[in-house]
Order: C-alpha cells, then structure tokens, then sequence
C-alpha cells in the first residue's frame, strides 16, 4: 500500500467515526475535508443548526430539510479563513448529484468514499467535471 492509500485509509476511517455524530437513523454519514494533510473541515448529515435532531419523520422518510455530511462540510468551511479549493474530500457513502454540484463549485479536486448508494449520477457528474473519483471498500 502506497502512501496516498495509507492516509486516504486513515481518514476515511476517521470519515466514518464522525458519521456517529449524526442523530440519523436511517444512515449515519460522515466527510472531512482534507488540505495539505490538514483537515480543513468536518461534516455529518443532520437537520440545520437549532432544529430538532430528528432527520426522519413519522413514516421514517429523511425529512426535505436534511442537509448531508458533504454539504455540512463544505458548508462550514465556507465560513472559516480555509479554502477548498484543491482539496479532498472524504466521505462514507456516494455523493448525491445535489452534493456533487456543491463539490464541483468548492473546487474540491478529489472525491474518496466508502459505500456506493443506489443513485449514482453524483459521482458520473464528478468524473464528467474530471474531479478524480476514488472508491474504497468499507473494511
């Protein structure tokens, strides 16, 4: 294993601790952003600050106002001095082609994640944006 696969695998297992942030219980999501070996941001999946943090409803569909770990991350950074600009992000679960937007304008330059969802086209939008996509397998 080669250095780069070394720390993708180390933060990545960090992604996935911060997931355990997150009240969901349908799917607990984590990302950092990572910079110069630096992580520059975090994010997990959750209702907006002061809500309630209950993500599901009564039927235990994700409530509309939800925001995923990747938009919290991207998110906060945006109101830090940090830049993502060139960054990485990583993620526990695929981006969805609303948080692939977000990336593609945060000018995040690669994407690692750790578990493929059923939709698909947020990472097809990342590799048509020749953002460098990178799939790791969940141990």
């Amino acid at each position: 294993m080669d250095k780069l696969q070394l720390l993708d695998s180390r933060y990545m297992r960090m992604a996935r601790i911060w997931a355990e942030n997150s009240y969901c219980q349908r799917r607990q999501v984590g990302a950092l952003l990572v910079k110069n070996k630096m992580i520059i941001s975090d994010g997990y999946n959750g209702t907006p600050s002061g809500f309630e943090n209950n993500c599901e409803d009564e039927e235990n569909h994700s409530k509309p106002y939800v925001l995923h770990a990747e938009a919290n991350a991207i998110t906060k950074v945006a109101r830090s001095n940090n830049s993502s600009d060139g960054a990485t992000l990583y993620v526990t679960a695929s981006p969805c082609i609303e948080c692939a937007k977000l990336i593609i304008q945060a000018g995040i330059k690669r994407v690692v994640y750790g578990e493929e969802y059923r939709l698909m086209d947020g990472i097809e939008l990342l590799k048509r944006a020749g953002i460098e996509v990178v799939f790791m397998q969940q141990p």
